[in-house]
């Protein structure tokens, strides 16, 4: 019987120490273990279903015709080698064991896209100093060996690693059990357990919404994995401290591995409603707050790179705390940073000059070329600070009127930004308040976005038209970044076009852009690209910073995930308006997808929502938990005329007009189904 006890025991143990190993290291596993919404859609999911994993195709750089990867290749010669084709982004610690004939070294390249396949990892270091060259195991002797990359030199994100044989030219090389073991979504022992989905009948929305989700995990990384700092000039590095805890989100797979507050702006958002990962979210806030400055100003970035000197950022860090609050309601976090977002809020509140306008002198910015100043972009962006504040100090109940208080700030810079920067024989916002030409394509999109202007007047739509004008077959130019598309700031722009109800605008766009990409025959089939270029190449700010290397730009970068949110929150139409969802709103947009839903998880529990589309009406269920209220508003199908509505089989007695184009009521938690026909 004790014998039995202690082999159950043993079995025990061995069988919790292989559900340990599943998260990356020895870090704890507090992800979540299931998916909360099984269906078809998780067959769109790109993460893989272990966090060791093996290649999935391989050719070589004479024949790239592909075959699949059976478990073991051989190199004759030097020079010869073999690219090994994950099938995906991914990223974290290679191994894998040889036999050779004779002395020699095995070299190791990686690269997001295919472009870049060769001896030569594309760019990551940020030196500038050319590409970041490969790793080597060396064997001076005939015989079996074995290579584990070394940890300081994890890979953060690759799609292509190309083995090569250095030796003479009779020497071979057989190769076998090549493994990758997976470093991002640390936390998690079960990658594909999402928290969130989407589904629609348009298979490339599918298809772009779970490329920003699955972007977004790869940008959620264990805290000692950052680029090292200062940079090296050959080589990489990827051990650097980057906050607390276990995990966080940086701003892209494979650089700069940092927190950046204001890619997090479009990240979060789709964090919450896809993978529904909101604790790396609260250590790369909590790293800002850390290394608060003493005049009340916040780092640019998160260390160890900890660039300063951004107001824009400083904002985007304080936008990171609301939406942080209003998803998952941690009190305690707020609470115990409070005294220091007061003093930030102080900090930058400071600087609006007499003209009403805020001067911006904390100049560096997401890449745009003027800064500074007047600059609209980042007057906008603290109109939406102040407005998050007063939401945040609400919460908080807040006994000192700082909730009315921001909100008046917020409504005499709305006038002075509107007064000083808008552009009225345009029809759009100019760069500052200045006589400038430059209508940029951030500031436009955030002042609809944030409601500088009202969703509703013809200002917004004049914007939305006029945004349109710097549109290419593959994506909108940034007129502040010449010759750029940046799907960050497109992120903006897709959520302004759908917040005046320009649901076909914003689609166009969405299929433009990151549908463009995701087509990409070099492309990594998986995530969200950082930025290209118009003429169609990925040389994404080579004349802004980046030194001329087109291998440099990141092929898996959060800020770029903005259709994820879009797609659910305003296709689908569902939002959470208070912490957790205590309140919210299911606001659907059709265009031209006849079918979609979407559903996310809050502390508070499940939220889903489906909308479809048939002859002579539509349907809408929404699933909400109990407690909680929600204000529903649906199209009408005559303007100035409400449909039939009948939910659960019964006409709502409050229904309502909304702007002449949508009928709306309040529901509570609970499950509705609502049917819209014609009016009465």
């Amino acid at each position: 019987m004790k014998i039995k006890s202690a082999y159950l025991g043993l079995l025990s143990a061995f069988c919790l120490a292989t559900e340990a190993a599943q998260c990356w290291r020895q870090t704890s596993c507090s992800g979540p273990d299931e998916t909360a919404f099984p269906g078809v859609w998780e067959k769109s999911i790109y993460a893989p279903s272990s966090r060791t994993i093996s290649p999935e195709h391989v050719f070589t750089t004479r024949n790239r015709t592909s075959r699949p990867w059976t478990g073991s290749a051989s190199l004759s010669g030097n020079g010869s080698n073999v690219v090994l084709d994950f099938g995906r982004e991914v990223g974290g610690i290679v191994s894998l064991s040889y036999s050779s004939s004779a002395s020699g070294s095995l070299g190791m390249a990686f690269t997001e896209a295919s472009t870049w396949i060769g001896e030569w990892s594309d760019a990551s270091n940020g030196k500038f100093a050319g590409r970041d060259g490969a790793l080597y195991a060396n064997f001076s002797t005939a015989g079996n060996g074995s290579y584990a990359m070394p940890d300081k030199v994890m890979r953060g994100g690759f799609r292509y690693l190309t083995v090569f044989l250095i030796a003479d030219t009779e020497t071979t090389v057989s190769m076998s059990n090549l493994q990758l073991e997976i470093s991002f979504q640390p936390t998690w022992a079960n990658l594909r357990a999402y928290q969130g989905y989407f589904h629609s009948d348009d298979e490339l929305l599918n298809r772009i919404w779970y490329a920003g989700a699955y972007t977004l995990q790869t940008n959620s990384v264990p805290v000692n994995t950052g680029r090292w700092v200062p940079m090296l000039a050959n080589g990489w590095a990827n051990n650097g401290t980057l906050g607390p805890g276990d995990t966080i989100i940086v701003d892209g797979a494979k650089r700069d591995r940092a927190v950046w507050p204001g890619d997090m702006g479009i990240a979060v958002p789709s964090g919450f409603v896809s993978i529904g990962d909101l604790d790396s979210v609260k250590n790369a806030l909590q790293v800002m707050y850390n290394y608060q400055n003493k005049d009340g100003s916040f780092p640019e970035a998160g260390p160890p790179l900890l660039q300063q000197n951004s107001d824009t950022y400083h904002m985007w860090t304080m936008i990171g705390t609301y939406n942080y609050m209003l998803y998952k309601n941690d009190t305690t976090f707020v609470q115990q940073n409070w005294a220091k977002y007061l003093k930030a809020m102080s900090y930058i509140y400071g600087k609006v000059q007499p003209s009403g306008l805020l001067n911006s002198t904390g100049t560096r910015d997401w890449a745009r070329w003027q800064t500074g100043g007047n600059l609209t972009e980042a007057n906008v962006i603290l109109y939406h600070t102040l407005r998050t504040g007063a939401s945040l100090a609400t919460w908080m109940k807040d006994t000192n009127g700082l909730s009315a208080k921001w909100l008046q700030q917020a409504d005499t810079l709305r006038t002075n930004i509107q007064t000083h920067c808008f552009d009225n024989a345009y029809g759009a916002f100019k760069d500052n308040a200045t006589a400038t030409k430059l209508h940029p394509q951030d500031a436009n999109s955030m002042a609809i976005l944030f409601g500088v202007v009202n969703a509703s007047s013809s200002i917004a739509s004049s914007i939305s038209s006029r945004l349109t004008e710097n549109w290419s077959d593959i994506g909108a130019v940034a007129p502040e970044l010449p010759e750029n598309i940046s799907p960050f700031i497109s992120s903006f722009e897709i959520q302004a076009h759908f917040t005046i109800d320009e649901t076909n605008r914003a689609l166009d766009l969405i299929r433009r852009s990151w549908g463009w990409y995701a087509n990409h025959e070099n492309g990594t089939g998986s995530t969200v690209i950082e930025g290209y270029l118009v003429n169609g190449t990925f040389g994404y700010r080579s004349s802004r910073g980046y030194g001329y290397d087109a291998s440099y730009v990141s092929h898996a970068h959060g800020w770029s995930a903005g259709p994820t949110s879009a797609l659910t929150e305003y296709i689908v139409g569902l939002t959470v308006t208070s912490p957790a969802g205590s309140t919210w709103t299911l606001r659907p947009q059709f265009g031209d997808v006849k079918n979609a839903e979407a559903g996310f998880v809050t502390n508070l529990g499940k939220f889903v929502a489906k909308r479809s589309r048939y002859a002579g009406g539509y349907r809408v269920t929404v699933s909400t938990p109990s407690g909680t209220n929600g204000e529903v508003t649906l199209p009408v199908f005559v303007k100035g005329k409400i449909p039939d509505v009948k939910i659960n089989g019964t006409r709502p007695r409050a229904a309502r007009l909304e702007n002449d184009n949508r009928v709306a009521f309040s529901l509570k938690g609970g499950n509705w189904q609502i049917v819209v026909t014609e009016g009465y």
